[in-house]
């Protein structure tokens, strides 16, 4: 496991928009805007276990995870890794409130399944430009 450095986790702490690429069934990317956050050493990610992503997961975990400071468009930082936990029930809840309050204030809406996706990076990247 690659540790996150203190740039690239202020970036996935605070409530910037992250893209996360997975892989579809026939190999080819599938790349969709995620809130993020840090879960200790990992970053975490919420979706329904029965969307896209969630299927290109269960049959490769390997992602790819960008994320832009909203404040500042080029200071990024850039993951790769595999989804090493999937939490559901309460616990899973917690996490997704937890995301979801950082960006909207309020828990994420009851009626549909959500999961939380735990990953470990492999390999992180913060450019520097200028």
């Amino acid at each position: 496991m690659t540790t996150l450095d203190a740039e690239a986790r202020a970036l996935f702490a605070g409530p910037n928009i992250a893209h996360i690429a997975t892989l579809l069934p026939d190999g080819g990317p599938h790349s969709v805007p995620v809130m993020v956050d840090i879960e200790g050493d990992h970053l975490a990610f919420f979706t329904s276990p029965r969307s896209r992503k969630g299927r290109n997961l269960v049959a490769d975990d390997r992602v790819a995870i960008s994320v832009t400071d909203r404040d500042n468009l080029v200071r990024s930082a850039l993951v790769r890794g595999r989804v090493v936990r999937r939490v559901g029930g309460d616990a899973g809840w917690e996490i997704v409130d937890r995301i979801f309050a950082k960006y909207t204030g309020g828990p994420y809406p009851r009626g549909e399944e959500r999961e939380a996706f735990l990953v470990e990076p492999t390999h992180v990247i913060v450019p520097t430009f200028g």
